[in-house]
């Protein structure tokens, strides 16, 4: 030792017996200890040194358990100690690979080794628990800042101890025997320290400590399994006994099986003499057959292999080396852990875990901090599953963030995996650990799944429906599996993945099971790498070249009489200002520039450059003079074109610079995200899996299937199930390595205990022989690894020869389409392949076929440049022959029932039917637009006679362009009026206007919508009578909200309806007000991930209005016999019920007189219209005469059949106090007569009366129900029946 350290320990103290007597300046030398560990060298030598000197164990620790009264000597040594105990990974970095460091880091830890044993003390811990319980028992205003230091180098202090790594060596310790380690976590449980990790765990003023704790927890229970913890001192179970009796069988199947094999080997007479046998049809190393010397009995284990020297495998191909397993404690330190881990997780755990992700979050802690989260949370909540699950004490940990958090960070290991190799081992360790995280977060799923309490099962469905709906959590096994490595990572690790990627097929498979259509969500990446700058092509210069080049050019700029745009004279910059180069040295490359755009018969922005140029460089008029005329800046330009330029070479890059850009342009690849929603298919998912690189890891792990647990070959078993029998890829398991595998299998003493593996070889192999009849290429097969497109020929048959392959062009071909190509080129047609097509002499090339080759014969640079053109017209001015033919077609065309139509048809340009009116209504051709509509055609005879078509479709063949019709193009003429002008939004809405029609047509009778208005009213006064009038007025809100904000806002979207209330809670509960619901249109949640009710995107405005104008209380839905009906409604008192007829009558009168007069109005309305259009009816007067008669007798007809049908069936509305043989005789009376225009009086009463309905019932359902609905024609048009349907409707249609 140094003789300065030597002094300084000297200065110490010394040691008497157990009492140890320290020197009066002992503070100050435990400071100029910590001063020298500050300047030691690369070596550690000041550590080494002390550590020979075995000063913690004679000097420190008997300071701290003797004088800890002395608060300055206790601090100075504890800080003095935490240095010394630091680990030898800290104090070096990394393992050292040079063998001197290697040897100065294995001295450091041998001396943490002993350090580790002094302090297994029970007096060392107790004396730094009792002051760590007094530093905690400070409030916070009381505590200074040197407490808080000495508690977290106490914290420190211990971590550091717990952190040393146990000696192979000295330590052979078998199960159940106790450890330095087991002694040290007994002397911490004997002193209380637990305790007191467990205070600052749950402690809310201690969260600062958080971390520390963690990092103490996990490094106790280092050498633990939760398994373990969970059996200690507990008998064990019926399954673990059936078991383990299980794996004792196998053994001893193994066992008798591998006895058997060798009674058999023995010949049944011993000989002295092995013999010699000549091996027929084997040949040896020369051209004679193998002689072999040895018992025959073991020839069938014979190789040529046998006595060659194996092969050295380089150290990176090496497989990666397992951690180091786990040991089994002593039992009283296994109890005291167990009860550790029980108050933890009671008191701690949620906490805990809070705090840490919190400061993981927010990068609040170290390096790597969060490998000790994800240790913890697989831990302690492996625990929890084993003892007794309880969901309350890991809910922390047990969402969708805590899976996000995780796949995170398992992503972000494997990419620094690839990028940091040199810790390539480090990062493999924490990927382990993370999916180990993964993999108990799904077992604890699982196990919610399957539990008793339905909150829990609800919880857990809609963390699944989460996890299975992203697409990041379901392909993360997919990845992993696809890129194992084994020389990076451990077979334990492929173990967990393994057995984590069953877990997630089954639990996904049973998921899907339930549900018909899951949605999931879809990502698609689009890469597109960026293109570098492309060499220009070389140019050809020859003088024929060159003279096409200017004539072109000199067309061109004569075409723009020498005019320029202002955008490119703008745009054009002669010199480059961030050129090293001076301005005046540029004026030559501006030349060669100016020679450049002209060689590329970019004429103008040659001219552009030429004019820009000479105003920089006005001396010497090397670009023209000031003044020049165009004529000569024409000739300017030819000579600059035929003129010989210097040209500058650029530098030629060195090899890596070429290197590095290519890898550049590799990488810089612009990626585009696209999301959707597509509908999951299990057996398309597992297709996925049908890969060798995803097969090739089973396999590897099935190579060690005898040391394998049951389950870790049952996954891989069911696996190999899946893409073998489910998808029938069998095939992809034609390779000679896994039958060589199988072989292995079947021919093992012990082939019984491995019955599924046995089972799933013979269905293989028989597959493969079967095949191997009919196709005689399977053995060579066998010699590769099978994509899907391999099997599919390999089971299908192989393809033709030349068939798939892309067809080739001979030389004649590719000469006859350069010629044509030349000879096009310059052509002023839209589409030159659309020209070539139809030249060449082989008709079968396609056009994609043709720009391929162009692009590959150099003749186009890019595909683009012959792309097709769009369809569409993107013509804007109109020319005057094109207004001439506009106005010709017009006056053709003006007499006919579509004027537009048939201009649109005959029109040379295709333009737009927005456009044409426009240039009509300008050309004043016609004064509006509604002069253009489409008239509406007479009714035919097939309609006359009403065969083939519905009662609607009949009646509003009867009531075409009759007042029904103005009324109609009244309200087209104001909607068009606001409408855009672009013809696709005329044919949405026309297109729209037909759909609504339809629906009109399919919806239920005026009968049934009457019935659900009563339904809807009854059910109101219902849940008014039970005390839901809070819920229906929050209701009706909710709806009159939603209206008001899809008026204002033009847009439609799902909104929820979200009680904030309890009373509105109990009411979505209850099922009355859920009927009440789907009246009204509502939709359910549709699956897990929503909760609330919601109003359907597809409900307008108006409808929302008419259902909360239906939530309003009435004073009785119906008269007395509803009320029996309904049965909801109690009984009241006879003097009330009086009262409310009375008032029923006067309301009666009072509508009555309001009907009547109503009826005067529409009177004079009808005189005022019939006058107006006396004059059209007589001039159709005698062309309706003929078939008048004919639709009255059908009108006739129809009606009376509705009025039995009336008569026949029960119902109670309103509607039945309409006298239909009123009507019926005021129709046949008016269809008698012969002429049209009182036959158009009775549809005109129809129209009146439809009219009267639509203001009357549009926007108040309890009016329809007592008065409007008295006035409603049975036979109204399809059009004005389709306004007074129900959302309800609606709603059950879908």
């Amino acid at each position: 030792m140094n003789c300065e350290l030597l002094a300084t320990c000297s200065a110490l103290g010394y040691l008497e017996g157990d009492t140890y007597h320290k020197e009066a300046d002992c503070i100050e030398s435990v400071k100029d200890l910590i001063r020298y560990l500050r300047h030691e060298d690369d070596t550690r030598d000041v550590r080494q040194q002390l550590g020979s000197g075995q000063i913690v164990q004679n000097d420190l620790l008997p300071l701290i358990t003797q004088h800890g009264q002395d608060k300055p000597l206790f601090d100075g040594c504890i800080r003095l100690m935490v240095n010394l105990t630091q680990p030898a990974m800290l104090c070096f970095d990394k393992v050292p690979d040079d063998p001197v460091f290697r040897h100065h880091f294995l001295q450091v830890t041998s001396h943490l080794q002993a350090y580790k044993e002094a302090f297994a003390s029970e007096s060392v811990f107790g004396v730094l628990s009792e002051t760590l319980y007094n530093l905690l028992q400070l409030d916070w205003e009381q505590r200074q800042e040197e407490d808080n230091l000495l508690i977290e180098r106490i914290l420190l202090l211990v971590r550091n101890v717990l952190h040393v790594p146990a000696d192979p060596f000295e330590e052979k310790k078998v199960d159940d025997d106790a450890s330095i380690h087991d002694r040290l976590l007994w002397a911490i449980h004997m002193s209380g320290f637990d305790d007191l990790v467990k205070f600052l765990a749950s402690a809310q003023s201690e969260q600062q400590w958080s971390m520390h704790v963690l990092e103490i927890i996990s490094l106790m229970f280092r050498d633990q399994t939760p398994e373990a913890l969970v059996s200690a001192g507990q008998a064990r179970s019926a399954e673990e006994k059936q078991r383990d009796s299980q794996e004792l069988e196998a053994l001893r199947q193994k066992e008798h099986a591998e006895k058997r094999s060798r009674t058999l080997q023995r010949g049944t007479r011993h000989s002295r003499f092995g013999g010699s046998f000549v091996v027929q049809g084997l040949k040896s190393i020369g051209d004679k057959d193998v002689i072999y010397h040895r018992n025959i009995h073991n020839f069938k284990n014979y190789t040529h292999d046998v006595g060659k020297a194996v092969r050295r495998v380089p150290r990176r191909n090496r497989q990666a080396k397992e951690c180091k397993d786990k040991r089994r404690s002593a039992l009283n330190v296994r109890l005291f852990l167990r009860e550790f881990c029980v108050d933890f997780l009671e008191n701690c755990y949620n906490r805990l875990m809070y705090l840490v992700k919190e400061s993981l979050i927010r990068e609040q802690t170290q390096q790597h901090d969060e490998t000790y989260y994800l240790w913890a949370l697989s831990f302690f909540m492996a625990f929890n599953r084993g003892n007794g699950f309880r969901a309350d004490l890991v809910s922390e940990t047990m969402s969708v963030r805590a899976f996000h958090f995780i796949e995170r960070n398992i992503t972000n290991y494997y990419e620094m995996m690839l990028t940091d190799r040199k810790e390539a081992t480090s990062w493999s360790r924490r990927m382990h650990l993370a999916l180990k995280a993964y993999q108990e977060l799904l077992l604890t799923v699982n196990v919610m799944d399957h539990s008793h309490d339905e909150s829990i099962r609800q919880s857990c469905s809609v963390i699944k429906s989460n996890i299975f709906y992203l697409m990041e959590y379901r392909e993360i096994f997919l990845t992993l599996l696809r890129k194992y490595d084994e020389t990076r990572q451990p077979q334990s690790y492929l173990k967990d993945l393994v057995e984590t990627t069953h877990l997630f097929m089954r639990m996904l498979e049973r998921f899907c099971k339930g549900r018909r259509n899951l949605m999931v969500q879809k990502k698609r990446v689009k890469r597109r790498k960026s293109r570098g700058e492309k060499k220009p092509s070389a140019v050809d210069t020859s003088p024929e070249a060159l003279a096409d080049t200017w004539k072109i050019v000199e067309e061109e700029l004569k075409a723009s009489r020498f005019q320029l745009s202002e955008a490119l004279t703008e745009s054009i910059v002669p010199f480059d200002a961030t050129s090293e180069t001076p301005l005046e040295d540029q004026r030559t490359e501006a030349m060669v520039r100016v020679q450049d755009a002209l060689q590329a018969r970019l004429g103008p922005e040659a001219l552009a450059l030429l004019r820009a140029a000479r105003e920089v460089w006005p001396e010497g008029d090397v670009f023209g003079s000031a003044d020049v005329e165009p004529e000569e800046e024409l000739e300017l330009l030819k000579q600059i074109l035929h003129a010989n330029l210097p040209r500058s070479s650029p530098p030629e890059p060195s090899a890596e610079e070429d290197n590095d850009a290519a890898l550049e342009l590799e990488e810089e690849e612009l990626e585009s995200v696209r999301v959707s929603e597509t509908e999951f298919n299990f057996l398309d998912f597992i297709k996925k899996f049908a890969n060798p690189s995803t097969v090739r890891p089973y396999l590897l792990l099935l190579k060690s299937y005898s040391k394998n647990t049951p389950h870790t070959n049952h996954c891989i078993a069911r696996m190999l199930h899946r893409l073998a029998v489910d998808l029938k890829m069998d095939a992809q398991l034609f390779q000679l390595s896994v039958f060589h595998l199988f072989n292995k299998i079947l021919s093992d003493p012990a082939a019984a205990a491995y019955k599924e593996l046995v089972t799933f070889a013979k269905y293989v192999l028989n597959r493969f022989f079967s095949l191997a009849a009919q196709n005689n290429k399977a053995y060579v097969e066998l010699l590769f690894w099978k994509n899907v497109g391999a099997v599919r020929e390999m089971t299908e048959g192989y393809s033709k020869d030349g068939k798939g392959k892309k067809p080739t062009w001979t030389e004649e071909e590719e000469l006859e389409l350069r010629n044509l190509y030349e000879e096009h080129r310059h052509s002023e047609v839209p589409d030159i392949v659309e020209t070539l097509l139809p030249l060449l002499s082989n008709t079968s090339r396609t056009r994609r076929q043709v720009v391929t080759q162009l692009v590959h014969m150099g003749l186009v640079d890019n595909a683009k440049e012959l792309k097709k053109q769009k369809k569409g017209t993107q013509i804007v001015l109109w020319t005057e022959e094109q207004e001439e033919e506009l106005q010709m077609l017009f006056e053709e065309y003006k007499d006919s029932d579509d004027v537009l139509g048939n201009i649109l048809k005959k029109l040379t340009a295709k333009r737009s039917r927005a456009r044409v009116v426009d240039k009509l209504l300008s050309l004043g051709l016609v004064s509006e637009r509604r002069e253009l509509y489409k008239k509406r055609s007479r009714s035919a005879q097939a309609k006359s006679s009403g065969k083939g078509m519905t009662e609607e479709e009949f009646l509003s063949g009867l009531t075409q362009e009759f007042p029904d019709d103005s009324v109609d193009r009244d309200d087209e003429d104001e909607d068009e009026s606001e409408e855009s002008e672009e013809e696709e939004e005329e044919e949405e809405e026309e297109q729209e206007r037909k759909e609504s029609q339809h629906r009109g047509r399919r919806s239920q009778s005026l009968q049934s919508a009457v019935e659900r208005r009563a339904d809807v009213g009854s059910m109101v006064f219902t849940l008014h009578q039970e005390g839901m009038s809070g819920p229906l007025l929050w209701l009706q809100n909710c709806l009159n909200k939603t209206a008001l904000d899809r008026e204002e806002d033009g847009l439609s979207q799902p909104v929820p309806l979200v009680p904030l209330t309890e009373e509105n809670e109990d009411a979505m509960d209850d099922k009355r007000f859920q009927k009440l619901l789907r009246k009204l249109g509502m939709r359910t949640p549709a699956n897990e991930q929503e909760t609330f009710w919601r109003i359907p995107a597809k409900i307008s405005s108006s409808q929302l209005q008419t259902a909360a104008a239906a939530l309003s209380l009435r004073d009785e839905p119906k008269g007395g016999e509803d009320l029996e009906r309904h049965g909801s409604l109690t009984e009241e008192p006879r003097e009330e019920r009086e009262e409310e007829e009375e008032e029923e009558e006067e309301e009666e009168k009072k509508k009555k007189r309001e009907r009547e007069e109503k009826k005067k109005k529409r009177e004079e309305k009808k005189e005022e219209r019939e006058e107006k259009k006396k004059e059209e009816r007589e001039e159709e007067e005698e062309e309706e005469e003929v078939s008048g008669e004919q639709r009255s007798q059908a009108l006739r007809a129809l009606l009376l059949a509705r009025k039995r049908k009336l008569h026949t069936t029960e119902y109670t509305a309103p509607v039945s106090d309409v006298a239909p043989t009123e009507d019926v005789d005021r129709t046949v009376e008016r269809s008698q007569e012969k002429t049209s225009a009182k036959r158009r009086r009775v549809l005109d009463d129809d129209d009146d009366e439809e009219e009267e309905e639509d203001h009357s019932t549009a926007m108040d359902l309890h009016k329809n129900d007592e008065a409007d609905s008295d006035k409603e024609d049975i036979s109204a048009p399809v059009k004005r029946r389709r306004k007074m349907v129900l959302i309800d409707d609606e709603e059950d249609e879908d």
